[in-house]
């Protein structure tokens, strides 16, 4: 007896019916979720928003309509009337300004904060020594120390970029402290055991184990000294952000503070968007060991 079996023209080509299908579908609703999602998530605060500023709950002072935060925006990216953006700078010009401070703010504190977590993970007394400092740092606000550095170092760039490094020191340091005290001593003891010296135990078993906690502490650093960034510019910060968000302020000049702020939230996500894949780059083992 034989048999015929009808075989598909994706069977007779080595494939298997259905599968590209799948994961096309699949695609499309991975897409949809991390992008249409968000999207969404936008449109319908923004058109909460603007009800409520056409419901006429609120003052025009207060809640703004968006099309007079888009002739806002507008004016801050143009010359009108003999006027160069906002207080003679287009708001890329002020955004720049903020990130180079907080770029060096932040590379002094982490790279300070680090090498600090390192010797007082490694050293038990050190850490006994520094850690309550490192505590007492981390609980001030940045403005209860801000005007006192305004006082030692004046009114120019050096005052904000220590205020930004202080702020990014504490959580890069105690989250290096603690992934050092971490590293589990049957690794360290291993490597010793095969010869290895204490720089080779340094840099090739604590280091690596505690970079995955040492790079959240990094995020949290650049956090902390993105919120910082305001106080930081409020004594002659403009150009920056935070100077222009606190200069309108003075003046009800809603509009110009939104933009501020958004710019600065935008630019926080993609800065945070970049660490995570500096993470994913340099810390694969993460979560997998």
């Amino acid at each position: 007896m034989t048999l015929f079996v009808d075989i598909s023209p994706e069977e007779r080509q080595g494939g298997q019916p259905g599968v590209e299908k799948t994961s096309t579908g699949s695609r499309l609703r991975s897409l949809a979720l991390n992008v249409g999602l968000p999207v969404l998530s936008v449109v319908l605060f923004l058109a909460v928003y603007q009800a409520v500023a056409l419901s006429g709950v609120w003052s025009e002072t207060f809640v703004p309509r968006l099309g007079s935060v888009w002739h806002a925006f507008v004016e801050m990216s143009t010359t009108h009337n003999g006027v160069v953006g906002y207080a003679g700078y287009y708001w890329w010009e002020h955004l720049y300004m903020t990130l180079r401070r907080v770029f060096v703010g932040v590379v002094i504190g982490v790279v300070a904060g680090v090498i600090l977590g390192l010797i007082m993970g490694s050293i038990p007394w050190v850490r006994r020594l520094l850690e309550p400092w490192l505590t007492f740092l981390r609980a001030l606000p940045p403005l209860a120390y801000f005007f006192l550095l305004v006082i030692w170092l004046g009114i120019d760039e050096a005052p904000k970029i220590t205020l930004l490094a202080l702020a990014a020191l504490p959580p890069a340091a105690v989250a290096t402290t603690t992934a050092v005290s971490a590293t589990p001593i049957a690794l360290i003891e291993a490597a010793r055991a095969l010869g290895a010296s204490r720089r080779d135990v340094v840099t090739d078993v604590v280091i690596p184990a505690a970079l995955p906690e040492t790079f959240t502490g990094i995020r949290l650093s650049v956090g902390i000294a993105y919120s910082s960034v305001v106080a930081a510019e409020l004594f002659n910060g403009i150009p920056g952000i935070g100077g222009v968000v606190k200069d309108a302020s003075n003046y009800n000049n809603t509009p110009v503070v939104l933009i501020g702020i958004v710019l600065i939230g935008l630019s926080g996500l993609i800065i945070d968007g970049i660490l995570r894949f500096i993470e994913h780059r340099v810390v694969p083992w993460r979560g997998k060991a």
